[in-house]
């Protein structure tokens, strides 16, 4: 017998491009209705923006669930997140000194973007400010000190943040600004909760390029180096046009993204 879905929204607050969910908090939402049927260790492609504010389903089975908005689908959901290659701890002033180079600070092609965004206020958008780390190439990073907005009742942060703030910092790895990208499939695992009031860092590291896609990695540490949550991440490019086109560049690199992912040592469903 085939399990009803389950209806839910998206808040608003949680956009990343303008008027659609945050890759990675999207993600990580999905993945928390999955865990059920799939597991804590799931993969999530994006085959289009994620509408916030509207009602969604979630469609579960067997080897893959679904994401729906009415007759749209939005993403699928599968087990298996493979291995992943988490970037070194940074320590917490190599992070705060790595945020001075941010280059989100002068030019962001999605300013109110709830994690990244320099448009949103203390206590509404996450304000991460990955910059490079000097000395390791290809690699960002940034200091996180969760705020209580981003905690439940029970001062826990949840997946889908955790999620989130695992997703910006790896497409800072390139130029975002010079060359807009966008979220196309993500996997990440979560060993503990980051604590509010408590700083932790941040760091994203690109493993490679080809072509249009950017395979990421990221992970979240506490002040004395213990990972809390990593994640593996292939961003789409959307050809350094404007926004608009985010809605279309899902569906045209989800072939791309899913090649990327299986060349990564990820399980492609």
């Amino acid at each position: 017998m085939t399990a009803p879905p389950a209806r839910f929204v998206l808040p608003t607050r949680f956009n990343g491009p303008p008027e659609t969910a945050n890759g990675g908090y999207a993600c990580g939402y999905f993945a928390g209705l999955a865990a059920s049927r799939h597991g804590p260790d799931v993969a999530v492609t994006l085959l289009a923006p994620p509408p916030l504010g509207t009602e969604l389903t979630f469609h579960p089975g067997a080897r893959r669930s679904q994401v729906r908005h009415g007759e749209r689908l939005i993403a699928t959901v599968a087990g298996g997140a493979g291995e992943f290659d988490a970037p070194a701890p940074v320590g917490l002033a190599a992070a705060r000194e790595a945020s001075t180079r941010f280059l989100g600070t002068t030019s962001h092609p999605f300013p109110t973007c709830f994690v990244c965004g320099t448009d949103r206020a203390v206590g509404d958008g996450l304000l991460l400010a990955p910059g490079a780390v000097a000395g390791r190439p290809s690699t960002v990073a940034c200091v996180w000190t969760p705020d209580r907005s981003d905690a439940d009742r029970r001062g826990d942060v949840g997946t889908p943040v955790v999620w989130a703030v695992l997703d910006c910092p790896g497409g800072w790895t390139d130029d975002p600004a010079e060359e807009p990208m966008v979220l196309s499939r993500m996997a990440a695992r979560i060993y503990g909760r980051p604590a509010p009031g408590r700083p932790h860092v941040v760091v994203g590291r690109r493993l490679r390029r080809s072509g249009r896609t950017a395979v990421n990695v990221t992970a979240l540490h506490d002040t004395d180096g213990n990972l809390i949550a990593e994640a593996s991440s292939v961003w789409a490019a959307v050809n350094g046009t404007a926004t608009p086109v985010v809605p279309h560049v899902h569906n045209r690199a989800s072939a791309e993204s899913t090649a990327e992912w299986t060349h990564g040592g990820h399980r492609a469903e």
